[in-house]
This record gives C-alpha cells, structure tokens and sequence, in this order.
C-alpha cells in the first residue's frame, strides 16, 4: 500500500490479538473455506454475477469467455465463497470528531482503528469483510470478498470518512438490514448518540434477517467521566448549539442522564441477543479487543 492506511494497523497490537478469532454463534451458510461448520454438504457452489477484476485477485477466477468478448478482466462471483461473512458498520457522523485531552485519539479515529483490525483479522481467517459508512445516509457500501486485495478496499472506505454531519440510525439500519442479503455477523461501531428507540427498531431488523450482531459503543473518557469543574464552553456537534455554562451546576443531572441512556441501550441490545461492547477511547485498543474477542469465542465453545 503506498497510502498511508497503515496508521488504523498498529503492529505491536495486532501481534497481541494472535490467535484470537471472530466466530459466529452459530453455524453460517456457506462455502467451507474459512474455519466455520456450514449447514451445506455435498452442494454445487452455484455462479451469482461478474465484478470487475481487482489487482490482487485471484486469477483463477477470471472469465476468459467474457474477457474474449470484451477485452476486459471479470471475475466470476459466485453465491457461497466463504463461511462466515462480516459487515462493519462505520459511524461518521459529526459527533464522532470529539476528542478530549484525556484520549490520544478521537471517537471516529478509535473507530476507524477497530474496523481496520477486525477486518485484518477476519480476513486472516480466510472468512469475508465488508464495510458501510454512515452518518444521516449510506456513505459507502464496500460488499463483503475475503480476497487478498480486500483490506485495501476496507481501508480506503474508512479513511475516506468525512465527519461533518447528523446521524440518523433508525433509517440507515433499516436500509441496510434489507440490502444486506447474505446472513453474517453484523459489527456496529458508533457512539450511538441518536434517538435509542428508534435506534433499537433499526438494530432489531438485522436479527429479524438472522444476522449476528456486536454493538462496540465507542465513547471519549470526558462522555463518560464529566471531569469539567470551571466554566466551560460546550461546543454543539451534529446541529445542536454552543453551550457556555457552569459544569458544577449540571453535573448530576448529566451523569444520571448519561446512566439512564447506557442502561436502555444495554437493555435493548440484549433483550435482542446482541453482544454489547462500552469501549471507551482511552483503552488500549489491543486489551479492550481481546476480551471482547476472548469473551465471545468461550461463548461460541461452550
């Protein structure tokens, strides 16, 4: 890669999650090439469509009839290529840009280095990632391929982020859920600062279509703490106003604010059977994705 998309992969990290996996909770349609038991035996791999070739790919899928025909390189998709299918669901609304001095990193950053290691490491896997940004709208829709130039594809996609505007979670859930066809793991990274019944309908339709969902709800240490103690100017993100006041005064009425909306969401995704993950931008990403990670795979084993 002569972008620079390495910076969202920290060597040292990615050495320390080694041998941890994302595994579905139960078993996964498809193809038998990436570690999970498909419900599939004896079946032909049927042919689905074309996609243009992509430097990296795998020539031996390459239509020569069709590249004949046209003078240009196809490759042939087919329905089941791989066991387990992951879609990342990036967050890069507005709200996503904070960052305070207590986090090396803002949310959105944070975020974009989760995405980026999770696919690393299902693609490691042999399984297939793909990736949507989303703020009020589908920013950009990467379809899932387990193929050696995927990373590149998902990196692009994350880094291309640009965090200027609302987010709107019901309807871009609902949108996805139905444009997402093949049933996989659904991983969801945001701070989800949105309606949350309205969130949590939309969130509901991804296991209405049978996906497996993980909500990783990305905060800033200042979201969940409140350290404020002098006057303070609060400046609106996502087209709520600026804010001059006196921290000390609203201290109790934000934490129990803040308690009451991280008590429903953690209510609803579980009442849903998703797994919910509070990452917070001041944890090594390495430690708080391996017990997510290590968590999840004691529950697939047992």
């Amino acid at each position: 890669m002569t972008e620079d998309y390495q910076k969202y992969l920290d060597p040292q990290m990615l050495a320390r999650l080694r041998g941890l996996e994302l595994r579905a909770r139960s078993i996964v349609e498809g193809y038998v090439s990436g570690m999970h038991r498909s419900p599939y035996h004896g079946f032909s791999v049927e042919f689905a469509e074309h996609r243009e070739y992509v430097p990296g790919d795998d020539l031996r899928y390459v239509d020569w009839k069709v590249f004949g025909r046209t003078d240009k390189y196809y490759l042939k998709q087919y329905e089941d290529e791989t066991n387990l299918i992951c879609y990342l669901l990036l967050d890069v609304s507005e709200s996503m840009r904070y960052k305070s001095p207590q986090a090396a990193l803002s949310k959105l950053e944070y975020s974009q280095c989760v995405a980026a290691s999770l696919a690393r490491l299902i693609l490691q896997q042999q399984d297939a990632v793909g990736v949507a940004t989303f703020d009020d709208r589908v920013e950009t829709l990467v379809r899932p391929s387990s193929s050696a130039s995927q990373l590149k594809n998902v990196l692009q996609a994350i880094d291309a982020a640009d965090p200027h505007k609302k987010t709107d979670t019901g309807p871009i859930f609902h949108d996805l859920a139905e444009r997402l066809k093949k049933r996989g793991v659904v991983v969801v990274i945001s701070d989800l600062f949105d309606d949350v019944s309205t969130m949590l309908a939309g969130l509901k339709h991804f296991r209405h279509r049978r996906h497996d969902v993980i909500i990783f709800h990305v905060l800033d240490p200042a979201e969940l703490d409140f350290p404020f103690r002098n006057p303070t100017m609060f400046v609106g993100l996502e087209e709520f106003p600026n804010v001059l006041t006196d921290p000390r005064a609203l201290r109790r009425a934000y934490t129990d604010e803040l308690e009451r909306f991280l008590r429903e969401v953690q209510t609803g995704c579980r009442s849903y059977q998703m797994d919910y993950h509070l990452l917070r931008t001041d944890q090594t990403l390495d430690v708080a994705l391996s017990s997510c990670l290590a968590r999840r795979m004691a529950r697939v084993h047992s």
